[in-house]
């Protein structure tokens, strides 16, 4: 039943009957474990409904400088692995990632992006793309290296990785203080946009989440009617996880995705939301298991794209999406791997919504096998292994260069000291 992340079986619908069958044998009373589960999350809903209308934050919001200087609360701690994702205020200073965009700016018209860009390369988001995501197959910009590579960025990301619990069932999982420089696109969505946004999802595995060995490892204990000893924070088996091969895929481990922001961005402009329930991918991975849906049918997950979330079939989910504050130049946002996200839709967009996409990847032998190829992308200015061939930047002026890494980014490249 369990097959490899390299080939997608040639039988994709008898695979995912059979997945479904030994599920339902293995756990037994689904329809009770369902609404068990049901019961957990319409409680953390109602919670997150009930702050929303008392104008209350559910996003938790921490000050970089108390990251830096080991001053964040034990509550705070709790808040965030309770939501699964956090604002980080001024991670980097204002007039920084102003001058970051500038730069960005400079360096697509210097090469003369806008006329040699030919459209977007994949179909990642599939039918989730209401409008078309403004993300740019950029790579190796000043901006975007230094912020990957910067000490302030590495301080946060070894603060979310120990969010995690990363020594488990015998195992070292990873090193929470060294993080894989992975390399992501830009935002870029100007003032006056109309935009539909982009539906509710996850990634980092579609069907896999529910095919792969390792992810049924991950899920282990609901598999075998043990919710109550489920933790999402407990990052067993997590970076033995891969993905079926496709143009756009995260051949990476991250425990959280994550982004800069470079300009300022209203709450009411079209920003980022989340279902900020980590455990909601439990009730996620046993939807497909109930007796309505097609026995050859994971409640819209396909390969090669994000898992969709929708009203049809999560509509308990969907009551929670819950967007972030007012974002500020320089403030960073970040969600656990497995919560769910989505864009809301936009009318005349006021101001720029621009960011630079920076996750937590810690080390591990997954994350330093995908190193190399990193390394060898960097060096040449290709589009890196996960994304589409498009390779814009390899003859481009002013690239960041293998001269310019400094100890952060030669480590999360595997290059060792220089």
């Amino acid at each position: 039943m369990a097959v490899s992340s390299a080939t997608l079986p040639d039988d994709l619908s008898g695979e995912i009957r059979a997945l479904k069958a030994e599920a339902r044998a293995q756990i037994g009373d689904v329809e009770g474990l369902f609404a068990a589960v049901s019961d957990f999350i319409a409680q953390e809903v109602a919670d997150i409904e009930a702050v929303r209308a008392a104008g209350g934050d559910v996003w938790p919001q921490i000050e970089y400088a108390d990251i830096a200087n080991g001053r964040v609360t034990d509550a705070q701690v709790r808040d965030i692995k309770r939501r699964g994702c956090a604002v980080i205020r001024n991670h980097f200073p204002h007039e920084q990632a102003a001058a970051w965009d500038r730069q960005l700016v400079a360096y697509l018209d210097d090469n003369d992006f806008d006329r040699v860009y030919r459209g977007p390369g994949d179909d990642f988001f599939g039918s989730l793309s209401a409008s078309r995501p403004p993300i740019l197959p950029i790579y190796w910009s000043h901006p975007q290296m230094e912020a990957r590579q910067h000490e302030r960025m590495a301080d946060v990301q070894s603060f979310m990785n120990r969010l995690w619990v990363h020594e488990s069932e015998g195992r070292t999982w990873f090193d929470p203080d060294r993080n894989l420089l992975y390399p992501d696109r830009v935002r870029r969505r100007p003032p006056g946009t109309t935009s539909n946004g982009l539906g509710a999802h996850v990634d980092s595995g579609s069907v896999e989440r529910w095919l792969h060995p390792a992810y049924q490892k991950v899920f282990r204990h609901v598999l075998n009617h043990e919710f109550d000893k489920y933790n999402p924070w407990d990052a067993a088996w997590r970076s033995d996880i891969g993905e079926y091969e496709g143009s756009t895929m995260c051949s990476a481990f991250r425990t959280f995705q994550g982004w800069t922001a470079l300009s300022d961005m209203p709450a009411d402009q079209g920003v980022l939301h989340t279902v900020p329930i980590p455990a909601a991918m439990i009730y996620v991975l046993l939807r497909p298991l109930l007796s309505d849906v097609p026995a050859d049918s994971l409640c819209g997950a396909a390969p090669h794209q994000a898992l969709p979330i929708s009203e049809e079939w999560h509509p308990l989910l969907m009551r929670a999406l819950t967007g972030v504050p007012k974002i500020n130049a320089g403030d960073s946002v970040w969600w656990h791997c497995d919560v769910i996200h989505a864009v809301a839709p936009v009318t005349d967009q006021t101001g720029w919504s621009n960011v630079i996409y920076i996750p937590a990847a810690p080390w591990c032998d997954r994350n330093a096998r995908y190193a190399q190829s990193v390394a060898e992308a960097f060096t040449e200015g290709r589009s890196p292994d996960d994304f589409p061939e498009e390779h814009y930047e390899t003859a481009w002026n002013d690239r960041f260069g293998p001269a310019e890494l400094n100890a952060y980014g030669r480590r999360g490249m595997g290059l060792g000291e220089a």
